[in-house]
């Protein structure tokens, strides 16, 4: 009968209204959800008998429409650990079941996220605040290599970093091509032992003729000196070596523990000297730059010793600072000692049909048959989007939109109960006929 039709419709439609407003209603409470993704309503006829002579009472049915694809609004906050995407893709998360022996132990299943904010946990694991593990590519901390072959929470560590023997120093100074008669120029250089000690190494530069340099080694703190050796150094193309005047033609001669670098067209000038500082012998390479070249050691004009650049690879020991991400989602520790290792890269995952992703607690998706498998790209490659650090990406909610749908949602479930009262009012006219 067309009247008990119209009543299943009616409630049919009371159910799709009520579905709306149940996705309204959660848009609305997640409005200032990190990285929360709004659902909107789709409303979807289903037949019955449609024909040219008859078009009987259908129903309607609402599905979700999940928007994952849409971005929200990108905030700055005073977290540096905070990262929102800017484009399509999400972040690789883990959740965690437990822990053993001290540490987390995380369920194999994958899950992916846009709530970027963030921290450090107990554990030394980068958390946001729904719990979740942030997952990234290994580095080797010393070629610099990104393993991107596997993904895995990210742990950092806040141990020491061990100290760093020098074992090259680079020189690039002037020596003055007419010096004061007699008086040796000396230079220092301060370099680290084993245990991450600075030690200094005195460098006596003495001019025996014209273009012509010794220069003595000396360290004050070496357990097999002070005098480690010396060496002459001879400048032009009076080395014997076809060489511009100033430039270095010739560093021979080393005494001691000193040895020197043999002469080849544009080869590194050099010479390197042993020093036992109390913890075993420690070979060290000073870098004078290329021969017939002026990026080093040079003698030009001048009366006095110019000194442009004096460095060398030896690092004391350090203590953890702080930790910090760049845009390129390197995952970086920074040291006391001014040095820092990258020990980690987030990658940035795409998918075919985001909005396909099947939702989860937390903010978190799962992939499906429909959104297509994960893609993990480095970030802002690929289609995948890029990395702001220190914000965070609010909800794509617009609550003047929700409330208007509210209206909406509220008349059209207002008209349905309409629809029913005036079907049992036909229904009840029609049994008063019978009567």
């Amino acid at each position: 009968m067309s009247i008990f039709g119209a009543m299943n419709t009616a409630v049919s439609g009371l159910t799709a209204q009520s579905a709306e407003f149940a996705n309204i209603s959660n848009n609305v409470a997640n409005s200032q959800t990190v990285g929360y993704k709004r659902v909107d309503t789709n409303f979807i006829d289903y037949l019955t008998t449609s024909t040219p002579q008859l078009d009987a009472s259908s129903t309607v049915v609402a599905r979700p429409d999940y928007i994952n694809n849409v971005q929200g609004t990108i905030t700055q906050t005073d977290n540096p650990l905070a990262m929102a995407i800017s484009g399509q893709g999400f972040f690789p998360v883990s959740e965690a079941t437990g822990t053993a022996n001290g540490q987390a132990v995380f369920n194999p299943q994958p899950y992916y996220t846009r709530a970027g904010d963030f921290s450090l946990n107990n554990l030394g694991y980068l958390v946001n605040s729904a719990g979740q593990y942030l997952n990234g590519w290994s580095v080797n901390p010393t070629t610099g290599a990104v393993n991107q072959n596997a993904l895995a929470p990210i742990q950092v560590s806040q141990a020491a970093y061990d100290p760093v023997a020098t074992s090259q120093v680079d020189l690039a100074a002037n020596l003055p091509a007419t010096p004061t008669p007699g008086t040796p120029i000396t230079s220092q250089v301060q370099v680290y032992d084993g245990l991450g000690n600075m030690q200094t190494v005195n460098l006596t530069w003495t001019q025996t003729s014209a273009n012509n340099w010794s220069v003595d080694v000396n360290a004050p703190n070496a357990t097999n000196g002070p005098d480690l050796g010396t060496a002459q150094v001879a400048f032009g193309p009076g080395s014997g070596n076809a060489v511009a005047d100033g430039t270095i033609g010739s560093v021979t001669g080393g005494t001691g523990t000193v040895t020197t670098s043999s002469y080849s067209p544009n080869g590194t000038a050099s010479l390197s000297f042993t020093a036992n500082f109390g913890n075993g012998l420690q070979t060290i390479a000073l870098n004078l730059g290329a021969y017939g070249a002026s990026n080093g050691l040079t003698q030009y004009a001048g009366t006095s010793y110019t000194l442009n650049n004096l460095s060398q690879n030896g690092v004391p020991a350090g203590a953890f600072s702080n930790l910090s991400v760049d845009n390129s989602g390197n995952v970086i520790i920074n040291y006391n000692n001014g040095q820092s290792k990258t020990i980690a890269q987030v990658p940035v995952v795409t998918f075919n049909a985001p909005n396909a992703l099947q939702s989860q607690d937390g903010q978190a998706f799962t992939a499906t048959q429909a959104s297509g498998n994960p893609i993990a790209n480095a970030a802002g490659s690929n289609g995948s989007g890029g990395l702001v650090t220190g914000a965070t990406e609010g909800a794509n909610v617009d609550i003047s939109t929700e409330f208007s749908q509210l209206i909406v949602a509220q008349e059209a479930y207002s008209a349905n109960t309409k629809t029913i009262s005036t079907a049992d009012q036909m229904m009840q006219s029609l049994l008063n006929l019978i009567q």
